[in-house]
């Protein structure tokens, strides 16, 4: 009898742990870029619409360490996140490459672009010349802001760069401390609007399509899509489904955003604003959410590359795919 108890108790455990164990594996960790904001909302609204559940997933959002999304994904810690087409390219490159790859663009076009107050001449690059642009510093950076000038015969050398990071797009242009700013629009042009700040704006994607590239875009571990691939794909068709309904539901996903981040309901006004024009972005031209064209992609790496903007070249072709992204 106490065989027979101690055989039932071991089984017991072993069933005990198989089942432990099969929830972890349906565990997700999802890291964001930034604090939530409507790039995310597609996140918020299938984890509260129960489309990860209904998948059979748990997942877990986590604020990004100090050096970014991209390193905590790569090293395994977090099975996706969000990154920036610009800011993966130096992590593919070198020995120390991180294993990580985009697999669906959050927003299908690049719409960032200069800002800066109305009818000061800064509508088009040229007029940049002799103004204080806010600058992060960054070699892309600059040398995108060149380029985009050199096309409109302006020259990059007279423009007064101001090293800043600037948060507050609005209260930075109404005290002159800067007169232009590269922003997304569809957060800080947006801002704009509602604060009824009149404004100039042009888009860096207009002027050159080199630059329509990916901007922000969801990554993944490289082994753990490997090894997990009808996993990856549940979880991708599932935030599919939360963007799709942000698409179709701008006001409601609005709302939920803000159910999962309370302190964006101060700015409600800026969040249902921004929310409903990246409605009409997240898919755009698309014939689906997240998918990419390799042709601009590509472009966008073969500029760097051209350019000399990387400590070694890098394979234009690298660092995304769409074959986790649903039919």
């Amino acid at each position: 009898m106490k065989r027979i108890i101690a055989l039932i108790l071991a089984l017991l455990l072993v069933v005990c742990m198989a089942g432990c164990g099969a929830k972890e594996d349906n565990k997700i960790t999802f890291v964001l870029d930034w604090t939530p904001n409507t790039n995310h909302t597609g996140l918020y609204v299938a984890l509260a619409n129960g489309y990860f559940e209904e998948a059979g997933i748990e997942v877990e959002v986590v604020q990004p360490p100090e050096d970014g999304a991209e390193v905590l994904v790569g090293s395994g810690k977090a099975q996706f996140g969000v990154s920036f087409q610009d800011s993966m390219a130096p992590a593919l490159l070198g020995e120390d490459a991180l294993p990580i790859t985009a697999v669906a663009a959050v927003i299908q076009h690049n719409t960032s672009g200069i800002v800066s107050r109305a009818g000061e001449g800064m509508d088009t690059p040229k007029g940049l010349e002799g103004k204080k642009y806010a600058t992060w510093d960054l070699s892309v950076e600059k040398a995108t802001i060149q380029q985009v000038m050199e096309k409109d015969g302006g020259d990059f050398s007279k423009v007064e760069l101001i090293p800043s990071t600037v948060t507050d797009e609005v209260s930075a242009l109404q005290s002159r401390s800067v007169d232009a700013i590269w922003i997304f629009y569809g957060w800080a042009g947006v801002a704009c609007e509602v604060a009824d700040l009149a404004i100039d704006y042009f888009d860096f994607a207009d002027i050159d399509p080199v630059f329509d590239y990916y901007t922000p875009v969801i990554i993944s571990n490289q082994q753990y899509l490997e090894e997990n691939p009808e996993q990856a794909k549940a979880f991708l068709a599932a935030l599919s489904k939360g963007y799709t309904y942000a698409v179709d539901h701008p006001t409601e996903a609005a709302d939920i955003l803000m159910d999962a981040a309370p302190e964006l309901k101060d700015s409600a006004e800026l969040v249902y604003a921004s929310q409903k024009y990246l409605a009409e972005e997240y898919i755009s031209d698309a014939a689906r959410w997240g998918e990419f064209d390799e042709g601009r992609w590509s472009a966008f790496y073969n500029w760097l590359n051209e350019n000399d903007l990387l400590e070694g070249k890098l394979d234009p072709k690298t660092g995304f795919t769409n074959g986790y992204l649903p039919e």
